[in-house]
């Protein structure tokens, strides 16, 4: 049986997740080079800009579940399950591991839509299945990236 407990732990799995995305994406942003650059600079400034909204709103629902959502980057690197860049990247490098994030990210929070299903949670069921619905669209454009 879900309790409130496991969904605000996962939900602050996910806020440590988009904080350390937030600040990968930055890096593929300020490193890329190649013959995609144009295109993959504008892409993960994209990317950070639509991370920064998941991220707001799933501390914000934390507190709205009168909770206390993780708020520290040293925190974010303890509890994250995606690696933060390492700014040697290649260009292919930079869009396997955002694809291999995404897909983690994907995963997880269909665990949490299932917690907040079992509690009743409608709103951060929604809130979740949201987001997933944005990675999915990623994953697939990243894969078709890499054909």
């Amino acid at each position: 049986m879900a309790n409130k407990t496991e969904l605000t732990k996962l939900l602050n799995k996910e806020v440590a997740n988009f904080g350390v995305l937030y600040t990968k994406l930055h890096n593929f942003h300020w490193y890329v080079k190649g013959k995609l650059f144009f295109q993959l600079h504008q892409k993960f400034e994209e990317l950070y800009d639509e991370t920064t909204g998941h991220f707001d709103e799933i501390a914000e629902r934390i507190l709205m579940l009168d909770e206390q959502p993780v708020a520290t980057l040293k925190d974010f690197l303890e509890l994250a399950t995606i690696e933060e860049a390492k700014g040697t990247e290649t260009t292919e490098e930079m869009i396997d591991s955002l694809l291999s994030d995404f897909e983690q990210l994907n995963n997880e929070l269909g665990e949490g839509i299932e917690i907040s299903e079992g509690l009743s949670d409608d709103v951060t069921a929604d809130l979740l299945t949201g987001i997933r619905a944005s990675l999915q669209k990623h994953i697939w454009m990243l894969k078709s990236t890499l054909k």
